[in-house]
């Protein structure tokens, strides 16, 4: 009478044997458990090694492509303030560009090189044409705005009107970039240089803005506000190559072209 207790149990046992010795929470811990050889791993690391030398250059690539396009888009929003502000106010604004040593903090006076781009707005106090003197008489303009300053960059002087090589230094022409309109050095920001130019802070003599971009109260825009640079140009531009420190990407297909026209002032970007 007491079989089929007996055979019950012996039952539940058998499958709670059987359970622990499928379930792997219940291994015991001098059971070894399933992994990865040292062997194994190292050929994995040398894997990701392997990989991540042959991408790293693709990915500096595109670090630079997006440092000079940011600048650009800075540089376009400076220009565009100046002259939606003499627009609105019915005035002149000056746009002022220098550049900077990148390898030291900004210094007073300024140390001219290469790498940290500089730009500061001034406008006519009356509404008048005053850029008549050098410098500029401070008692006739005031500062617009704060300075803006864009790092990694190199303001590039065009050297003709096919492509975006830079400096007067020989170099390999860069990559046309063929869709925007023609322009000649003579119209490339950093070729010629202001008769009239202002410092920052006004009256001060920490930065000397000798390359200029002006705007009339109608919003048209003349290249460094001197007669031989009429306000009727097709295009002026301002040119950008990517910097490494104090060193300019001469090889790096990233360049990019600001333009503004002479008559409306809308400025437009072009890149590689």
């Amino acid at each position: 009478m007491f079989a089929p207790s007996i055979s019950r149990s012996f039952r539940v046992k058998a499958l709670r044997t059987n359970f622990t010795a499928v379930h792997p929470f219940n291994r015991s811990p001098l059971q070894p458990r399933e992994g990865f050889t040292l062997f194994e791993l190292l050929i994995v690391m040398a894997i990701v090694a392997l990989l991540m030398v042959l991408i790293a250059p693709a990915f500096t690539t595109i670090k630079s492509g997006t440092d000079v396009t940011s600048a650009a888009y800075t540089i376009k929003g400076v220009l565009d303030t100046a002259r939606t502000y003499a627009k609105a106010n019915n005035t002149y604004t000056w746009v002022g560009f220098y550049e900077e040593d990148v390898s030291q903090p900004s210094t007073t006076p300024a140390t001219n090189g290469t790498g940290r781009l500089v730009m500061s707005i001034v406008a006519s106090k009356d509404g008048t044409y005053v850029a008549t003197t050098n410098p500029i008489d401070v008692t006739k303009v005031f500062q617009v705005g704060k300075l803006t300053k864009v790092e990694n960059v190199h303001l590039a002087r065009t050297a003709d009107n096919t492509s975006l090589p830079v400096d007067s230094n020989p170099q390999p022409p860069g990559t046309t970039l063929d869709t925007r309109p023609t322009v000649t050095s003579a119209y490339s920001l950093g070729n010629p240089t202001s008769t009239t130019p202002f410092n920052y802070p006004l009256g001060g003599t920490q930065y000397t803005f000798r390359w200029m971009v002006q705007f009339g109260p109608d919003g048209n825009a003349r290249l460094s506000n001197s007669t031989d640079f009429p306000q009727t140009a097709v295009a002026s531009e301002i040119g950008l190559r990517q910097t490494h420190g104090t060193s300019v990407d001469m090889n790096s297909p990233n360049m990019v072209a600001v333009q503004f026209t002479g008559v409306s002032g809308n400025v437009i970007i072009y890149r590689k």
